[in-house]
Parts: C-alpha cells; sequence; structure tokens
C-alpha cells in the first residue's frame, strides 16, 4: 500500500484543528522571540506539555530576554523550571546558554539546525524546531511521534530518529517541512498514541496501513466473553517513582490498561509518595521498599486482591534492599523482582550471583506448588542478541560470562524468556543509557522481563517491549497470560 502524503496531510490537517496545540508553536502565536522559543523547546524535551507551559510562564517572567537570563542563578533557574523533565540538567544548559550565545553568536540565535547544535542542550531535534517555528525556514523536526508515525504509514522504513529525518529530507516535499511535526505530535497525541492508538476513530483508519500498529481494545461484551481469563500483565523499571509521576505515570496507567503492573527500581517509601500514586483508581498497591531511602524498592498494582502477599525471599542481608514482591492469586504467582547490579568494577558480582542462587531456590518451591510469573529487571543480557554491542561487554556489568551462566541456568530450571517466544530478532532493548543519545539511536540492552514456568508456557498468549513509552531509562514490557 502506498501512502498518498498529500492526501494524508490534507486531512490532518483539517482533522487536528481541534486538538490540543503543541506548547512550543503555542508559544510560537504568542511571541516571535527566538530567544523564548528556544527555551520553550530546550524545557518541552520529555516533558508534558501543561508542565513545559507553567514552567515557561514561570522562567519568562524572570527572564524575559538572554541578558535577564545571564543574571539568575543556575539554583534560581533550577526552582523556576521544576518539575520539568531533567529539570537540574536543563537548568545548567540555560545557564551556560547566554555566554555561549555571546561568545560565539555575538548574543543572536543561529537560524541553521548545525549552529543551533552547538548551543547547550540543543540536539538535532531542537535545532530543526527551533529552525521551522522560530525563524519559518524549511527544517524537519523529528521526534518520536514523526518517526513512529511516519514508519506506520509506510512512507520511510527506519529505526531512529536521525534516519527518519534524513529520509524525509529527500523524500518529503518542502512545503510540508515547517509544520510536519506540530501536526504529527498532535495528532500522535490525540488518537495515534504510542500505545494502543485509537486506530477505531482515526480518519485515516481506512487507508492506513497501520504496521507494526496494535490498536486499542474496545469493550465488546461477546469478546470479553471470549476471553474472560485473559490477563495482560506490565513490569517497568521507572528509576524513581516519584520522577516517572512528573512525566504522566498515571496517565500511561491509564492508557496501558493492564491487570497487574510490577514496578522496580522506585526508590521511595510509601509515606513519601502522593495520594495520586498509591491509590490509583481502579488498583490496589502493594510496597516492598528497601530500607535505605531513595534506593532500589519494588511494588505492584494489582486490579484483583491477591490471596497472600510475600515480601522478600527470606534472607535480611537481600530483603533490606526491597528486591522481591510476590503476589499469590488462586492458580498462579506473580513475582516481581529487581536484580542487584554487579556494578562497575564488577564489586558485586559475589553478591548478586549469591542473591541469583537463593532467588532461584525461592521460585522453585513456589513452581511446585501451581504457575509462577516471573517479572522485572534481570539486569542481565542474556544472548549476543539481546544487547547492541556484545564483544565490547563481554566484561561489563550485565554481560560478564557468571551473569549469563547463571541466566543459562535458570532456563535450563525450565523457565520461559516469553518474549523470545514469539520474536527472536534483534535490536530489541528495554534499557538505554542516558548518555550519547543511545535511546534515539537504538543502542541498549534488554535486561527486563517475563519468564513463566514451564508447566505454564501454554497460558503464555504474547509477550512484547513497549519502547514507545518514555519516562524512565527502561521502557516496560508485557505479558497476556491465561
Amino acid at each position: 500500500m502506498t501512502v498518498d502524503i498529500d492526501r494524508f496531510i490534507e486531512l490532518l490537517s483539517e482533522e487536528v484543528k481541534t486538538y490540543n496545540v503543541p506548547v512550543v508553536d503555542l508559544i510560537a502565536v504568542q511571541t516571535e522571540e527566538p530567544f523564548k522559543i528556544l527555551v520553550a523547546t530546550i524545557l518541552s524535551a520529555r516533558t508534558k506539555d501543561e508542565t513545559t507551559a507553567k514552567a515557561t510562564s514561570k522562567l519568562f517572567k524572570k527572564a524575559r530576554n538572554i541578558k535577564e537570563l545571564a543574571l539568575l542563578t543556575e539554583q534560581e533557574i533550577t526552582k523556576l523550571i521544576y518539575p520539568v523533565g531533567f529539570y537540574k540538567n536543563k537548568a545548567r544548559f540555560l545557564k551556560q546558554l547566554p555566554s555561549v550565545l555571546k561568545e560565539k553568536f555575538n548574543n543572536e540565535i543561529p537560524t541553521e539546525v548545525e549552529p543551533l547544535t552547538k548551543l547547550p542542550g540543543v540536539g538535532r531535534k531542537t535545532a530543526n524546531l527551533v529552525v521551522s517555528v522560530a525563524f519559518n525556514k524549511p527544517a524537519i523536526c523529528v521526534d518520536t511521534h514523526v518517526h513512529r508515525i511516519m514508519n506506520i504509514w509506510g512512507y520511510v522504513k527506519t529505526k531512529t530518529p536521525l534516519e527518519t529525518e534524513m529520509a524525509l529530507r529527500k523524500k518529503l516535499p518542502e512545503k510540508y517541512w515547517i509544520r510536519i511535526n506540530s501536526l504529527l505530535v498532535a495528532f500522535g497525541q490525540g488518537t495515534c498514541k504510542p500505545l494502543a492508538p485509537h486506530c477505531d476513530r482515526c480518519i485515516l483508519t481506512a487507508d492506513c496501513p497501520k504496521i507494526g500498529v496494535t490498536p486499542r481494545r474496545l469493550p465488546n461484551k461477546t469478546k470479553k466473553k471470549q476471553s474472560q481469563n485473559m490477563q495482560r500483565f506490565i513490569s517497568w523499571n521507572v528509576n524513581g517513582l516519584r520522577a516517572v509521576e512528573k512525566k504522566g505515570f498515571t496517565d500511561i496507567v491509564r492508557d496501558l490498561d493492564a491487570d497487574i503492573i510490577a514496578l522496580q527500581e522506585i526508590k521511595a517509601h510509601p509515606d513519601q509518595l502522593s495520594t495520586a500514586l498509591k491509590e490509583i483508581n481502579g488498583y490496589h498497591s502493594y510496597w516492598n521498599p528497601a530500607v535505605r531511602k531513595g534506593y532500589a524498592g519494588v511494588a505492584v498494582y494489582s486490579r484483583k486482591p491477591p490471596l497472600n502477599v510475600i515480601n522478600g525471599i527470606g534472607t535480611e542481608e537481600y530483603d533490606q534492599e526491597g528486591r522481591v514482591l510476590t503476589l499469590e492469586f488462586a492458580d498462579f504467582y506473580f513475582i516481581n523482582v529487581y536484580f542487584p547490579n554487579a556494578q562497575h568494577g564488577l564489586t558485586r558480582m559475589d553478591y548478586k550471583l549469591d542473591f541469583n542462587r537463593q532467588f532461584l531456590a525461592f521460585v522453585n518451591d513456589l513452581a511446585q506448588d501451581k504457575s509462577v510469573v516471573i517479572c522485572g529487571d534481570y539486569n542481565v543480557a542474556h544472548k549476543p542478541v539481546d544487547l547492541k554491542n556484545p564483544k565490547t561487554n563481554e566484561k561489563n556489568p550485565g554481560y560478564t560470562a557468571e551473569e549469563r551462566a547463571w541466566m543459562d541456568e535458570f532456563i535450563g530450571n525450565g523457565y520461559i524468556d516469553t518474549f523470545r517466544k514469539f520474536n527472536k530478532d534483534p535490536d530489541n532493548y528495554t534499557w538505554w543509557s542516558y548518555r550519547f543519545n543511545a535511546r534515539a539511536r537504538n543502542i541498549g540492552w534488554r535486561i527486563d522481563y517475563f519468564c513463566v514456568d514451564r508447566k505454564s508456557e501454554k497460558r503464555v498468549r504474547n509477550a512484547e517491549i513497549l519502547n514507545e513509552i518514555e519516562g524512565s531509562d527502561h521502557c516496560p514490557v508485557s505479558l497476556e497470560f491465561e
């Protein structure tokens, strides 16, 4: 199926008129000042639009231009822009911005992509957005929505936003360059969502190829009756539950529509959390935090209350780190685990391997009683296909011979890596470093798993990696279990 790009854009241009306007475009309507558009664009990265709007409003009351921004301390900027994503880094970038503009660009905001990327906190996406929005010059800003939707349409076949930008520069008519980002961001937020897109009400649904798409599930009494035993499970290392709350966590939970959601590395005690996190509508919540605050910890949200809850594996040395939380249901145990990291220099390798052995004994004991579902951050890439650069990581934590040997032993005990049951392909990862633009380049590791015992394999209906969901350096993984 060949997409008629002119028709698609014409239809979407009318469709999104009633949608929320992306915050950077909204600011551009309110002001033509490149400084404000640049700052808003920097702040908007990995941040919900409403949060960005509040932060820019507070900041611009104190800093209406570059000179006034230079007068603020980094601490003052941090306080003004909180709680945008990565606010500490962004405050540092904004503090550096006036001096870099003075030294390199004579206090003028560059009008081209390449010079803009020399500014602190400005990558290609930000640079393209500033060029198109602030200066109304042809540029293609490719964020995750543009990258994802263009591949869903089959208009490009690319693996990263950078590849998409380069492909669109060759293929997309220049007349669409400036507005394609705001168009597809609005469409991606409103209808063609990363998770469970609303294909049922999409204006393009009859013509869209829907490549790689799993549309949302609509309530259907007949279908529900046929699949009443089907359950959807989610596992996600959130790398700080309070941090991911600021990035729309409760909205993500609603969109995931899961029966059980397991979280690792929550880094908080329940008394440190908001009521919104502890009492998500429709869920019961269970917690096993580490004794040490701000470290490790696991949690589970479940629609159905369990018969029993088990904290830890019965060994104080490991249980004080809040690494295992087990919920017992009528016909299965749901085990949420956050395996130790061997750490730089492999300083915790012995600790990790001993935990692994005791955890396996714990799981084997439960598996004698009923089905077990074991999910979490295993902190190991099992096979070369499970990370981008296996050769250069053979002596690094998460891919040492000792850790992989334990994973072999775990699988050898009869446990199924459910994702590999359905997908044998490379380039499927669940964790990316925050450095070197690793996620955009898909230089990652698959270290988050759903596993089940051998006798329960027939109950597994699907397993996926939800790599479009951001908010953490990990993405969620899912399991459909009957």
